[in-house]
C-alpha cells in the first residue's frame, strides 16, 4: 500500500533523527548522569509586545549565577518540547533537528536534552572564556552553545550547511532574547567566536560545528 508522500517524508526524517540520538548517546543512560529541571512555569512574563520593546543585547553582567528555575525556563524557551509530537519551541528546518544546546556554566559545560527536560554533564571544565573573543564572556553566568548537526542534513551540499543550521540557531536565539527581555536578564547573540577552537575544546564530532553562542546572565548594577 503506498503512502502520501508527506506523511512518508515526516515518517522517515522522524526515524533519522531517532537513529542519529541513539549513536551519540551511550548505550546504557543511567538516571545520575541526568540533571533534573524544575518544571518550567508558562504562565509567567510579560505580553508579547513588551517583550518586544525590552528586548536589547548586553555587554556587561553580573557573575550572579542563574537559578535552576531560571535556567529551567530560559532552555524551554530556547528549544524545549511544547507539543505531545516532540516538535520544539523554536522551527526548525525542512522539520530535521540538527540543532543541540550547549551550556557552559561555571562547574562545566551540559548538553541540554529537550525530551527529558535535564542536562547531561558533557566536559567538567568551565569553558565560558573559550565562547568568545570578548572578555565579558568568561565571567558572565551562562554562554549557550549552539551546536549544528551537519552530517543530518545529507540532501544539502556541505557549504550550505552553515547557513541552514545558522538560521535554526538564530531562531532559538530570539526565543532566548524575549524570556531575557521579559524576565529582566540581559542578553546578547554573538558571532565573535573562534569556532574551530571552541568545536576543538567542546570535543563535537565529525559532522557537527558551532553556529553561534549566546551570553545570558543578570545585568550588571
Amino acid at each position: 500500500m503506498n503512502t502520501p508522500k508527506a506523511v512518508t517524508r515526516r515518517t522517515v526524517n522522524t526515524a533519522l533523527l531517532a537513529v542519529n540520538a541513539l549513536a551519540a548517546v551511550p548505550a546504557v543512560v543511567r538516571a545520575q548522569d541526568l540533571r533534573g529541571l524544575p518544571a518550567p512555569r508558562k504562565d509567567i512574563g510579560k505580553p508579547l509586545m513588551q517583550a518586544l520593546q525590552a528586548r536589547r543585547s548586553t555587554r556587561e553582567y553580573s557573575t550572579r549565577p542563574l537559578p535552576d528555575q531560571v535556567l529551567s525556563e530560559l532552555l524551554w524557551a530556547a528549544y524545549g518540547v511544547n507539543r505531545p509530537s516532540g516538535d520544539r519551541t523554536a522551527p526548525y528546518w525542512r522539520h530535521i533537528m540538527v540543532l543541540d544546546l550547549y551550556a557552559a556554566m561555571a562547574d562545566g559545560v551540559w548538553l541540554y536534552e529537550p525530551t527529558q527536560h535535564a542536562l547531561r554533564p558533557h566536559l567538567a571544565a568551565d569553558l565560558r572564556a573559550r565562547t568568545g573573543t570578548q572578555d565579558f564572556v568568561g565571567t558572565a553566568p551562562l554562554n549557550l552553545i549552539y551546536v549544528v548537526h551537519g552530517e543530518r542534513m545529507k540532501d544539502v551540499p556541505a557549504e550550505e550547511r552553515r547557513l541552514y543550521g545558522s538560521v535554526d540557531a538564530a531562531f532559538a536565539g530570539q526565543n532566548v532574547y524575549l524570556y531575557c527581555a521579559s524576565e529582566g536578564l540581559a542578553t546578547v547573540f554573538r558571532g565573535a567566536v573562534d569556532y574551530a577552537g571552541l568545536g576543538r575544546a567542546l570535543r563535537v564530532a565529525d559532522g557537527q560545528f558551532v553556529a553561534f553562542a549566546q551570553t545570558v546572565g543578570y545585568p550588571q548594577s
